[in-house]
């Protein structure tokens, strides 16, 4: 993936079985508005469509024919140049959706979400960020912690943190991308990413997700600030 410039479109490639929502998704992301989309129609293609579009990120669906969103994404997650993942999907089920952040999904948003959301949440990814549509995200967020591996969440690991490491996380936990937090902190993109990269290795955390779970379980941000 080679990331976009400030006015080059974002390139999304959506993932859908069903043409009828990859035409609405058409009508939404258009190139006017910043954007250019590549389609494939199940998860087995995921791959070639990656290699050919080049996408900044991938809008997911869940449930296809033959290869469904949580095994595509886990298998794009395999080559650490591949693009985020936001999941899109029709079912408020929680434990499909605790599977896809699992998989390693930077995201995820139902599909009868404003078409606002939708912009914002696929801008969000494409910037490195995260993006948990806050209707289901307290629920999700349960089911994504009884299911993973068990680690060390306690406190102490917290307290290992410097003071503008843990400004970071709240931020991270709050959704934002690298970009994002620089501007915020005023601070450049490559001591955030170093920043991130230590957070990551002091509380021994694998992905932006597990760190917005992380910042959730120790209060570290709160309910009402979930992200998107």
């Amino acid at each position: 993936m080679t990331a976009a410039g400030p006015d080059d479109p974002v390139t999304v490639l959506v993932v859908d079985d069903q043409e009828l929502v990859r035409g609405g998704l058409r009508r939404i992301l258009r190139r006017r508005d910043g954007f250019a989309l590549a389609e494939c129609a199940d998860g087995d293609e995921v791959p070639a469509a990656v290699a050919a579009a080049r996408p900044d990120v991938v809008l997911m669906d869940l449930r296809m024919k033959r290869v469904g969103g949580i095994d595509a994404t886990r298998a794009l997650r395999h080559d650490p140049a591949a693009p985020p993942v936001l999941v899109l999907t029709t079912f408020d089920d929680d434990e499909l959706l605790s599977g896809a952040l699992r998989a390693g999904a930077a995201g995820f948003l139902l599909k009868d979400s404003p078409a606002e959301d939708l912009i914002r949440a696929v801008r969000t990814v494409a910037a490195g960020g995260s993006w948990l549509d806050p209707s289901v995200t307290d629920r999700v967020l349960d089911g994504y912690r009884r299911v993973r591996p068990a680690v060390d969440r306690g406190a102490g690991r917290l307290a290992e943190l410097t003071a503008r490491e843990y400004e970071v996380l709240q931020l991270i936990g709050r959704g934002l991308a690298n970009g994002e937090i620089a501007r915020a902190l005023g601070i450049s993109q490559v001591t955030v990413k170093s920043h991130v990269g230590h957070i990551f290795g002091k509380l021994a955390l694998r992905d932006r997700a597990a760190a917005i779970v992380f910042a959730f379980d120790h209060g570290v941000v709160s309910p009402g600030e979930s992200t998107g």
